[in-house]
C-alpha cells in the first residue's frame, strides 16, 4: 500500500466543566476548511474520530462520549463590543454530521482562557479579572467570561471543585446575557406547562424552554423514575434510551425546532430531554453522600441519546431560568414559589444556578443567567490529518 501523507494543524485539548473538547484558532484551519463549512465538518469529524461504527473513537481526539465529542472554533469577533467569536461543533460519535445547532454551556468557560492564550483579547490585564466577550455565534449570543489573571497569565489553579471532575481549579463565573432575546419566545409553546402527547408512549406535563438551549423538562415520575438515577441505571437499557429520543422528538416538533419527525435523527443535539424531581437523599456516581436538605430539586438530562455523567453548562442556564419562574415544572420540583436561585443534584453531585428575570407587558424576560465553571488545557501541538480528508 502507497505511504499516505498527513497534515498538520495547530490545535489545543481543553476542558470546560464538565466536557472536553478540541480548541482550534479559526486563523490556523487549512484555507479551505475556512471558506468551506463541508469540508470544516469534514476536518473536524476525522481529528475528533467520527463517524465511527465502533462508537469508540479510536482514530482520534475524542472520548465516545456526548461530553468529549466536541470541537470548538475561536477567532477575533466579528461583532461590535465583542472579543471573539465562538462556534461550537458537536461532533456525532458514529452517524455522518456535524450539529451546529447550539451550545456547550460547560466548553464556554475553555473559550476564554484559549482566546486570551490566543491574543485574541485586547487590553488583558496583568493581575485581576479579565472578562472575555463572547459572541456565541451558533445561537447569535453574548457570554461574558470572567478569567482571573496572575502575571500576565490566566491562572488555572485554585481550590474551587466542580462535581464530575476529580482535581480543583479556579473559578471562572459565566454570565449569558439575555440568554433569549425579547422578541423570541422564552416558552415556545406559550406556555409554562404544556401536555405533551407521544404516541404510543403516552402524555405527559411539559415545560420547553428556549433559555441556554432548548430544552424540555418531564417530571420524572411520570417516566417511571425517581429522579435520582446514575448513568448506569439508563445508558445500559437500550428501550429506556429509544423510549427518551421518541420524547425528544416530539418535543422538537411541538416546540416548533423541526417541522417533521425525521428532521430529528439530525438534529440530535437539541432540544435536550430532562427529567426533575423535588429533593430527597441521593448517592452519586462517585459514593458521595448528598442529603435532601442540600439541594432544592433532582435534575437529570440525556446529551447525544444518553444520561449525562453530570450535566450541560447550556441545560443549567435552562434549569435556573426555568427553577425562578413560578409555575414551570422545575420551580414545582423545588417546591415552588419566587427564586433567584436553586441547587439541584445531578449523577455527580450538586450545581447552584440562577438567574435575573423581569415581567415585561406580560412576558417573562431573562436579564442574564449566571453560574461557575472551571477550565484548563491539558495539551497543545498539531492534530496529525490524513491527506484527503477534505476531498
Amino acid at each position: 500500500m502507497a505511504y499516505q501523507p498527513q497534515f498538520k494543524v495547530k490545535a489545543t485539548y481543553m476542558r470546560g466543566g464538565t466536557s472536553k473538547g478540541t480548541f482550534f484558532n479559526i486563523a490556523d484551519l487549512p484555507k479551505e476548511a475556512q471558506e468551506d463549512s463541508r469540508k470544516r465538518d469534514k476536518l473536524l469529524q476525522r481529528i475528533v474520530g467520527s463517524p465511527d461504527v465502533y462508537k469508540q473513537q479510536m482514530d482520534g481526539m475524542g472520548g465516545a462520549t456526548s461530553s468529549t465529542s466536541k470541537a470548538i472554533l475561536v477567532g477575533k469577533s466579528t461583532v461590535p463590543n465583542h472579543d471573539v467569536d465562538y462556534y461550537f461543533c458537536q461532533v456525532a460519535i458514529d452517524k455522518d454530521f456535524v450539529d451546529m445547532s447550539g451550545n456547550c454551556g460547560n466548553l464556554s468557560s475553555a473559550v476564554g482562557p484559549f482566546a486570551i492564550k490566543e491574543g485574541l483579547v485586547d487590553n488583558v490585564p496583568e493581575n485581576g479579572v479579565c472578562c472575555v466577550r463572547i459572541w456565541q455565534a451558533n445561537i447569535k449570543k453574548t457570554i461574558l467570561c470572567y478569567v482571573k489573571m496572575e502575571n500576565g497569565m490566566v491562572k488555572e489553579m485554585g481550590d474551587y471543585y466542580i462535581d464530575g471532575v476529580a482535581f480543583p481549579a479556579e473559578e471562572i463565573v459565566l454570565e449569558f446575557a439575555e440568554p433569549v432575546d425579547p422578541s423570541e419566545e422564552l416558552f415556545p409553546t406559550g406556555n409554562l406547562v404544556d401536555d405533551l402527547e407521544v404516541p404510543g408512549i403516552g402524555t405527559f406535563k411539559a415545560t420547553m424552554i428556549t433559555a441556554g438551549i432548548p430544552t424540555c423538562f418531564v417530571n420524572a415520575a411520570d417516566i417511571g423514575y425517581k429522579g435520582t438515577e446514575l448513568q448506569v441505571d439508563i445508558n445500559n437499557d437500550a428501550e429506556a434510551l429509544a423510549r427518551f429520543e421518541v420524547i425528544r422528538s416530539y418535543a422538537a416538533l411541538k416546540m416548533g425546532l423541526i417541522s417533521d419527525l425525521k428532521e430529528a435523527e439530525t438534529r440530535q443535539h437539541t432540544p435536550k430531554i430532562a427529567f426533575v424531581a423535588p429533593k430527597s437523599d441521593f448517592t452519586t456516581s462517585s459514593g458521595k453522600e448528598v442529603k435532601a436538605d442540600e439541594i432544592d430539586l433532582h435534575v437529570r438530562a440525556l446529551s447525544m441519546q444518553k444520561l449525562h455523567h453530570a450535566m450541560m453548562g447550556t441545560a443549567s442556564v435552562a434549569i435556573g431560568v426555568a427553577a425562578c419562574i413560578p409555575g414551570t415544572l422545575v420551580n414545582l420540583a423545588a417546591g415552588g414559589g419566587e427564586k433567584t436561585a436553586v441547587e439541584f443534584g445531578h449523577p455527580s453531585g450538586t450545581l447552584k444556578v440562577g438567574a435575573v428575570i423581569k415581567e415585561e407587558n406580560g412576558k417573562f424576560v431573562v436579564d442574564k443567567a449566571t453560574m461557575s465553571r472551571s477550565a484548563r488545557i491539558i495539551m497543545e501541538g498539531h492534530v496529525h490529518v490524513p491527506a484527503g480528508t477534505m476531498d
